[in-house]
């Protein structure tokens, strides 16, 4: 199992312009992060202030990652970034001195 940050931004195109409209769109997506972090394969999130971006950390295989984004398809874009835990940096500098 791997984990992932993902660099999302949601599409402008798909942003209401209606207040009310906007509130309950984002409420849901609110929710969906919520059912997300619930169920642990989503371990972080963060709105960027001020943007329609933000981040995610996702924990899982690569075919969990990949559906768990597909989910927010096609009002989410997704950067995804694999990341390497200190145990295995540590791996990588003992590997290097040897």
């Amino acid at each position: 199992m791997g984990k992932y940050l993902l660099l999302w931004e949601i599409d402008p195109t798909k942003i209401p312009v209606d207040l009310k409209e906007r509130g309950s769109d984002f409420s849901a997506l609110v929710k969906a992060i919520k059912k997300d972090i619930k169920a642990g394969t989503l371990r972080d999130w963060g709105l960027f202030v001020g943007e329609h971006n933000g981040y995610s950390v996702v924990e899982g295989t690569e075919v969990e990652v990949i559906k768990a984004a597909r989910r927010y398809t096609p009002f989410v874009c997704f950067e995804a970034h694999p990341i390497a835990s200190l145990n295995h940096t540590g791996e990588m500098i003992k590997a290097l001195t040897r």
